[in-house]
């Protein structure tokens, strides 16, 4: 364990569930005003990243402009190798488990595990398991997605996380699924999964938030909000005071 990871836990012993801003650099002109805004209302990181490839300098100045604004952790969150830079505090270094395709179970950590090395980049090993279907990172990673309803087929690739060594496990719904992964689903993967649960996608509102964390997750992701509510602010800060409450 080293720094971020640290503070991680750190950040869970005094609020109890804390919440990360997922930015997609493709889908805001302000990303480093935004990151300011949400470092303001009580997130504890900032991912950056997407499923879709993108430019590696485009993203290393975009690392850089964020970190010159917020003193919170900035976490790399790949869709590919492509998805590395070097100032970077952190990067969830993710395999997606239930991918049919094995280049993203372990193809692609393979190919960035030395720039990972290379740059200092501390990584958090995550399993990433995708519930549902039909959204950008189901179809890209080419993921045999979970049903909503099938709680103990998550509960099984949770556990193999654990049992793999992995000290995050993410479960996904997509950017703008229609729905969040199920407070049955977090509940019951949480009885068995003992690491931090990360849980995002379909992130709406404060009644949301408070409900999946109620159920067992540590971490909310919350992403598409940002980018399509013209209201974010104020449910984004919601959320903080949910989840805290």
């Amino acid at each position: 364990m080293s720094r971020v990871e640290n503070y991680i836990n750190d950040e869970l012993k005094k609020h109890k569930k804390i919440c990360f801003a997922l930015l997609d650099s493709e889908n805001f002109e302000d990303i480093a005003g935004v990151a300011k805004k949400v470092e303001s209302l009580g997130a504890s990181a900032i991912l950056v990243g997407g499923s879709s490839a993108i430019d590696q300098l485009d993203l290393d100045k975009l690392v850089i402009s964020i970190k010159s604004i917020v003193s919170i952790p900035v976490i790399l969150f790949p869709g590919n190798v492509t998805g590395v830079s070097p100032n970077a505090d952190a990067i969830l270094f993710t395999s997606l488990l239930n991918s049919e395709d094995p280049y993203f179970i372990s193809g692609a950590q393979a190919l960035g595990a030395l720039l990972v090395k290379k740059y200092n980049i501390e990584p958090l090993p995550t399993g990433y398991i995708i519930i549902g279907d039909n959204t950008t990172a189901w179809f890209i990673g080419r993921a045999k997605g979970i049903p909503f309803e099938k709680s103990n087929i998550a509960v099984m690739y949770s556990l193999a996380a654990q049992y793999l060594g992995m000290r995050f496990v993410y479960l996904e719904a997509g950017s703008g699924a229609k729905k969040n992964v199920s407070a049955e689903m977090i509940s019951n993967v949480r009885k068995y999964y003992d690491g931090l649960l990360i849980v995002g996608g379909g992130i709406k509102n404060s009644l949301i938030a408070k409900e999946l964390a109620e159920a067992g997750a540590d971490i909310l992701v919350v992403g598409t909000l940002l980018e399509r509510d013209p209201d974010w602010e104020k449910k984004f800060n919601d959320i903080i005071m949910a989840i805290r409450s």
